[in-house]
């Protein structure tokens, strides 16, 4: 699970944002009723899903897409070779693009906590820590600053984590994260951070995933359904025969249509989509979705956004620009965030819980659209 995220200079992000995934201590009655919307692990309270609402060219995709550079640098970097560029941009203005970009997170993995982070240019890593909480105390892994080079042994130091970790740094170049060369060549723990951002963070459902259709139509069929229904389908049962999909439509219940062949794209593709949804959410992962709302149905997203909310353990980061989800009765303030673009063209990302006089009771949508959160386009008059 991930407890909190920081980024700095990337795309139109120029000064560290944080978005935090622990609850905040709210004890208002609509915060308690919506207790649901949390799990704790590890005497943490986390939230299952979080938003990011702005208008269109306010830097809110910049943060899904600046997370999403920042995790297949830790799964590829290995692969790197001299003349790759990494995949994010620096801020562009006042020398922004001259000073090193960095990436910082905390998450829990088999309830212990750590904290992982790196700074880089666009074509080497300068630096890169790693710390855990094994009995609840800080501890270092590794560091790593290769502005105190050449020699590897002034850029590394180590704990007594890592088997022969010089033997890594001496097979790590400034283009490849020590994480990711160390679960190349075999380190326990390097091994399983490595997987944690490989499995548990899911960047896009539409990438291919691993789903067991058998084991979901088994466990979560009637949901499956469900999320049919509210998209206008008349499918009323679906099977599946002989290694192929069959379903069964409301006119005539009894006749087989073959699901491959015979459904429409859109009916397929859906399909397809929740499969993966039920997968993530089964096992408890994280997902990024930028624009939730583009292509679906608003009670088909906030459907989406309600399971994760009424999942154990699963975590959704989505952005959307459709206030309609703007909601207090199916999300908590500190569930929300607004990404607003300043006149210099950087991104700021605020949270709803830091506007202490906004009340549940008030109507959160209302407020939106009258710029009471800034997060919303200036519209000036046209010229006719």
């Amino acid at each position: 699970m991930i407890l909190e995220l920081r980024l700095s200079n990337m795309f139109s992000l120029r000064d560290e944002m944080t978005l935090n995934l622990q609850a905040a201590k709210i004890q208002t009655q609509k915060s308690r009723a919506l207790e649901g919307n949390l799990f704790t692990v590890g005497g943490e309270q986390m939230l299952k899903s979080v938003a990011l609402f702005g208008a269109n060219a306010s830097g809110k995709s910049n943060v899904v897409k600046a997370i999403r550079a920042c995790v297949e640098m830790i799964r590829e970097s290995h692969n790197y070779n001299e003349d790759t560029v990494f995949g994010f941009a620096p801020f562009k203005f006042g020398g922004y693009d001259q000073q090193p970009s960095s990436f910082y997170i905390r998450f829990l993995m088999e309830g212990i906590e750590y904290e992982y982070s790196f700074a880089m240019t666009q074509t080497e890593i300068l630096t890169e820590q790693l710390y855990f909480y094994p009995n609840g105390r800080r501890s270092l892994v590794f560091s790593r600053d290769e502005r105190k080079g050449p020699e590897k042994k002034h850029v590394y130091e180590f704990k007594l984590v890592l088997k022969r970790p010089m033997d890594v740094a001496a097979n790590t170049s400034r283009k490849t994260l020590f994480i990711s060369r160390a679960s190349q060549m075999d380190r326990e723990l390097a091994k399983q951070v490595f997987r944690f951002f490989c499995d548990e963070v899911v960047l896009d459902y539409r990438l291919p995933q691993t789903v067991s259709v058998e084991q979901i139509l088994q466990e979560q069929k009637t949901r499956l359904l469900e999320v049919l229904r509210t998209a206008d389908s008349d499918i009323v049962d679906i099977e599946l025969a002989g290694g192929r999909l069959k379903t069964y439509h409301r006119n005539n219940p009894r006749v087989a249509f073959d699901f491959e062949t015979e459904e429409s794209e859109g009916t397929k593709t859906l399909f397809r989509m929740m499969l993966s949804m039920m997968d993530i959410i089964q096992s408890g992962r994280l997902l990024l979705i930028d624009e939730i709302d583009t292509s679906l149905h608003t009670q088909l997203v906030e459907f989406i956004i309600g399971m994760f909310n009424g999942s154990e353990r699963a975590q959704l980061v989505y952005t959307s620009h459709n206030t309609h989800l703007l909601n207090t009765d199916f999300q908590r303030r500190d569930q929300v965030y607004f990404v607003n673009k300043r006149e210099d063209g950087s991104s700021d990302l605020y949270s709803l819980y830091d506007y202490k006089d906004f009340r549940d009771t008030l109507d959160m949508e209302k407020a939106y659209l009258q710029g009471r959160f800034d997060a919303v386009p200036y519209l000036g008059k046209a010229r006719i």
